[in-house]
């Protein structure tokens, strides 16, 4: 126990950089899926609702008309969606997650860099919670049942809150990162 006790004591170090990896291994993950049609449109309640974000597409509030469920293949939905500018944001915002994570990671050699990446995916990770507030789907519909609306977290609400994790990581690594620039 005593052993185990020392390990972790002296080990932060590591757990800290193994936090950096986690999170370019999730960032490299999600943003390369962000190129594939059911990525892109899973996103589209999401960023629709956004009233930061609403903006990227050209006809937010039809959303719902035209969803396809995950491995859909609507011709019709998936033409308002390129006519919406769903799959062109999705792979912009693809490309900067992959590089949110990227320079996360690079914060094992190089702190200044690595801030900067901890302070994105915090930043990232606090849009996406924000999510929980601005969009529907994030909870369980009134479909009869007597567990629906807030506190009952929808599939997509409940991939949502997992970012809490994400946004703490990222005040953990940049707490790190500044700390190695400050000793310097």
């Amino acid at each position: 126990m005593k052993s185990t006790l020392y390990f972790l004591a002296n080990s932060q170090k590591q757990f800290i950089n193994l936090l950096r990896i986690s999170i370019f291994i999730v960032m490299t993950w999600i943003g390369r899926l962000k190129a594939f049609q059911y990525e892109a449109e899973g996103i589209v309640p999401f960023v629709a609702n956004s009233p930061v974000m609403s903006f990227f597409y050209n006809h937010p509030v039809e959303y719902k008309t035209h969803k396809n469920k995950e491995g859909e293949v609507n011709l019709t939905n998936i033409q308002w969606n390129k006519d919406n500018g769903t799959y062109t944001f999705a792979l912009v915002l693809g490309f900067s997650i992959i590089l949110i994570g990227f320079l996360t990671f690079l914060g094992i050699w190089f702190a200044k860099i690595g801030l900067f990446g901890a302070l994105l995916t915090f930043g990232m990770s606090l849009v996406t919670l924000s999510f929980l507030i601005t969009t529907p789907e994030a909870y369980v519909p009134n479909l009869g049942g007597a567990d629906y609306g807030f506190p009952f977290l929808s599939g997509a609400g409940r991939l949502v809150i997992k970012d809490i994790i994400m946004m703490t990581a990222g005040l953990v690594i940049a707490s790190d990162s500044a700390r190695k620039i400050e000793i310097k």
